[in-house]
């Protein structure tokens, strides 16, 4: 029999038509990339999705039902979408959302995946820093926090140099530095405190680790065909970035199974603690036979658009799967895949995309363009995803279609064209 609903979420085998009183509605905050792989994994199996973001025209609203553009730290706007909407379940995919509000809305009936809790602290490094390392008590790096210059100066001896400096709610690298020696300890908190998705005058400082692997640990949680809430833990996805944003990933990570069963039990421990339903990205390091906990996303991750290769049913499906309460039975075969942004050089609105025949002239590569309206240098404009006999030729297959593509602005096309009527 089906046990207690997590996060409110019933298990279901029943959906409506979309635009309709019986419609099980997702409400998206968050419309990028990701958000637009969710939305269209919740249409195809049925559901209306109401795509929110802070700017026009975002991924996800070019395919949902409807959209608003607002601030989603703002309590009152985000409280008015949801009283207008009416969703069946409340989807964060940033950061920058009013998490305390959404605890409200959830108090009174409104689930929040995976729930407002567990989104509240994923998005806050000291919250799940101290989860996993005193609740969960998985193994992490040396780590400290500071509210002040002076205390990060501090911080920084005690955790020692190298270290990194982090903001305290963030995401793909934004507000973090290595920092290798005093003198560079206050430009990176300047940066930490300032450059995150919320300015924060406190930032957290962490061992700089020499590993490796990193390595991201998509764990699904949801319901069985029993109706009984399950764990299941995908096969570990690694990844490089060689700043601080992700720029490869690939599945599956060629690691020993003594390292693989420690990294599963990470990932378990962690999201157990955390709750709910849905998938969350487990980041950890790898460092010969020892695995340490690093962070965890409340959604699908970045690195894990390689399932869009790898697996029959990719994070986002597996994702819009558990929110909307439909069953699943457990991992599945894993293929070698990889995956490799496609990165803007230029910053202009409306680019266009150059060298795609090129590109997919090769069979197993597929390319992903997310129709940002916007590029800026590095900026993550789309993915080309490869499959490969073996790991190593599906990230060659990927790495080469994802440089064949040029990303340009055409300034005489560089407008919106008016809607038709």
């Amino acid at each position: 029999m089906p046990g207690p609903h997590p996060g409110g979420i019933a298990f279901r085998d029943r959906i409506g038509t979309p635009l309709t009183e019986g419609a099980a509605r997702l409400l998206l905050l968050g419309s990028g990339e990701i958000g637009r792989e969710i939305a269209l994994e919740a249409m195809r199996l049925g559901a209306e999705v109401i795509a929110v973001d802070r700017y026009a025209d975002a991924p996800a609203m070019q395919v949902a039902h409807r959209a608003h553009v607002l601030a989603m730290t703002d309590p009152h706007a985000l409280r008015a979408v949801v009283e207008a909407d009416r969703p069946d379940v409340i989807v964060p995919e940033i950061e920058q959302i009013a998490t305390e509000e959404l605890s409200r809305l959830e108090a009174e009936g409104w689930p929040v995946i995976p729930t407002a809790a567990a989104t509240r602290a994923t998005m806050d490094r000291e919250r799940i820093r101290r989860l996993a390392h005193d609740r969960a008590q998985v193994p992490t790096s040396r780590f400290a926090f500071a509210d002040s210059l002076a205390e990060a100066r501090s911080a920084a001896r005690d955790v020692g140099f190298p270290c990194l400096f982090k903001a305290i709610t963030s995401s793909s690298g934004h507000g973090m530095t290595v920092v290798r020696s005093p003198e560079e300890v206050e430009p990176a908190y300047r940066s930490a405190a300032e450059e995150g998705r919320v300015a924060n005058p406190r930032i957290m400082i962490e061992e700089f680790l020499r590993f490796d692997t990193e390595v991201t640990m998509l764990t699904l949680r949801h319901y069985g065909p029993d109706g009984a809430v399950r764990t299941s833990v995908l096969a570990p996805v690694a990844h490089t970035r060689p700043g601080t944003l992700y720029h490869e990933s690939w599945q599956p990570a060629e690691l020993s199974t003594e390292v693989v069963l420690r990294l599963e039990e990470i990932a378990r421990k962690v999201t157990d603690e955390l709750g709910g339903l849905g998938l969350l990205g487990v980041e950890a390091f790898v460092r010969g036979r020892e695995v340490l906990f690093s962070e965890v996303s409340p959604r699908p991750h970045d690195t894990g658009l390689v399932t869009l290769g790898s697996q029959w049913n990719s994070e986002f499906a597996l994702h819009a799967r558990a929110v909307l309460g439909l069953p699943y039975e457990g991992p599945e075969p894993t293929v070698p895949a990889a995956a490799h942004v496609i990165l803007a050089a230029r910053a202009g609105p409306y680019p266009t995309f150059g060298g795609l025949a090129d590109a997919l002239s090769r069979t197993g590569v597929r390319i992903f363009l997310f129709g940002k309206p916007d590029a800026y240098p590095d900026r993550r404009l789309g993915v080309a995803v490869a499959r490969g006999s073996d790991v190593a030729t599906a990230r060659s297959l990927a790495a080469a279609a994802a440089h064949r593509i040029e990303a340009e602005i055409d300034y005489g096309r560089a407008s919106p064209r008016a809607p038709s009527h």
